[in-house]
């Protein structure tokens, strides 16, 4: 059952335009510098200032700990202090700059910077800069790179007031080359025709939020980034192809990003690969995941089984396909899936993903709503399966999310409580009741109508519920594992405990 595209609704396409300012800032880093704690001179009974006797090393260290306005404040402390702030690697965060917090025009917080970057010579450790209009201000934006490349800069956040999201990107920033970690969001990428032999040899992470990009730009500085170690893509409209060669990668974060396919040919160090949310090519056609050699990566997901066609070592992983060690990445320890139980391909996508890792640990479910459900697969399907290596030898780890008590879902689960011979834990949480026609406690009583003794002595079991939307995170606990040879044919209510006080150590946090 193919997908419609997701990023052909104009009115989702709006919604995620208002909702764009929030979804960047929460992707940002912290600044390493807080504007909450007061700034006094500390005075002895005696009346002697103890503080300004301290070595220039202290001094500079306290002042480097400080945002911008305050750190220039302290000139105005003693003329011991009046020279330490210029001469100390200081935090610029444009949102410091804004009066009590007070909004300010995009004019003023120019202003603010321009005036400090002239005035300071330098080194900044850390720029944050999320503040100004830069379409109206490029001129600015342009003398501001080049005395942050002037001035040594090691962590920049560089994120354009939305709207317009097509301004161009200065090709100053890739002269920068002191930096270890940037952010930028909100640009339109310049041509990667025209960086010359640009590189950032000590960038070690890089975020990239709703930049309109070509196939082949991040695959660019990713390849001229020798020590990068995190790479952070969130949001764009536009499908892409990503081509991922690193020595160095050790996280791949991908999310609400449009991707015709990622290809990661050769990432050796890579731990984590991550796709949350992807958004599906024009035309609704499926992903493409193609592994390469990743020797130690250990956690990957979150595979939609009807969004993404995996492929690994040249070898597109099929429903059926007899998997062969070629196609097995043993490394891997923990997979996240996100299932549409209700259609009939996507469920028997499952078994042959699972089977790919044959080492896998720890199991995370999510169920998909399907507004059209196509067919039902029932135990029988899940019996014919057989035997997987990981499930039934090394999973010990399983949580079920959004659970809908649908025959499909049933059925899965089971299987997995009868084959799983090292389960230690297991969670299902489920649905909010809302977007349901089930209550809490009717999709509850499928859960204790699966009770069997045989595997209900072998593991924790936890069953929960969430109050939030749907699809939100963190569920909330209410049964535990009964003791061995108690059945469960009572149906509790919502939020409360099992019959049957939970020994120590049994909870799943």
């Amino acid at each position: 059952m193919a997908r419609p595209p997701s990023n052909a609704d104009p009115h989702l396409q709006y919604r995620r335009t208002e909702r764009l300012p929030s979804l960047i800032h929460s992707n940002l880093p912290d600044p390493p510098v807080s504007t909450t704690a007061r700034l006094r001179a500390a005075l002895t009974s005696d009346g002697v200032d103890r503080i300004s006797r301290l070595p220039d090393s202290l001094l500079h260290e306290i002042v480097s700990r400080l945002p911008a306005k305050d750190a220039a404040r302290t000139a105005a402390l003693a003329a011991r202090w009046r020279g330490v702030w210029r001469s100390t690697p200081i935090v610029l965060v444009d949102t410091h700059l804004l009066p009590n917090g007070a909004s300010a025009s995009s004019l003023d917080v120019t202003a603010a910077v321009s005036h400090i970057l002239a005035t300071h010579p330098g080194p900044f450790r850390c720029v944050h800069l999320t503040r100004s209009r830069m379409g109206e201000h490029q001129a600015h934006l342009r003398l501001w790179l080049r005395l942050l490349a002037a001035r040594g800069v090691q962590e920049l956040v560089l994120v354009n007031r939305p709207l317009p999201s097509d301004v161009p990107l200065p090709k100053t920033l890739f002269t920068i080359s002191t930096l270890t970690r940037l952010y930028i969001g909100v640009w339109k990428f310049p041509d990667a025709a025209g960086l010359g032999g640009a590189s950032f040899p000590h960038l070690r992470e890089l975020g990239i939020c709703s930049v309109a990009v070509e196939s082949g730009d991040i695959d660019l500085v990713v390849a001229r980034s020798p020590a990068l170690e995190i790479l952070n893509i969130q949001g764009t409209m536009k499908g892409v192809h990503l081509r991922l060669i690193s020595k160095s990668l050790r996280c791949v974060q991908i999310c609400a990003f449009v991707l015709e396919s990622v290809e990661v040919v050769s990432a050796p160090c890579l731990e984590r690969l991550i796709l949350s949310e992807c958004l599906s090519p024009a035309g609704g056609s499926c992903t493409t995941v193609k592994i390469g050699n990743v020797p130690k990566l250990s956690l990957f997901g979150k595979l939609e089984t009807g969004k993404y066609a995996l492929e690994i070592q040249d070898t597109v992983i099929m429903a059926g396909i007899k998997t062969s060690p070629s196609m097995m990445v043993t490394s891997v320890k923990t997979l996240s899936l996100k299932v549409r139980f209700g259609v009939h391909n996507d469920v028997k996508m499952v078994p042959a993903f699972l089977k790919c890792f044959p080492c896998l640990e720890a199991l995370h479910i999510m169920s998909e709503k399907c507004d059209q459900p196509a067919g039902k697969l029932n135990l029988e399907f899940w019996e014919e399966v057989g035997p997987i290596v990981g499930v039934r030898l090394r999973m010990k780890v399983m949580t079920f999310l959004d659970y809908r008590a649908q025959q499909d879902e049933i059925a899965f689960l089971q299987y997995i409580f009868q084959n799983a011979q090292v389960l230690k834990y297991v969670l299902v949480s489920a649905v909010n009741p809302r977007y349901t026609p089930l209550s809490t406690d009717d999709m509850f009583s499928t859960l204790y109508a699966m009770s069997d003794e045989l595997w209900l002595s072998k593991f924790s079991f936890a069953i929960g519920g969430t109050h939030g939307p749907e699809g939100a995170a963190g569920p909330e606990t209410h049964q535990q594992k009964p003791q061995a040879g108690k059945t469960r044919q009572q149906k509790p209510q919502a939020a409360k405990t099992r019959q049957q006080k939970p020994k120590a150590g049994n909870r799943l946090n």
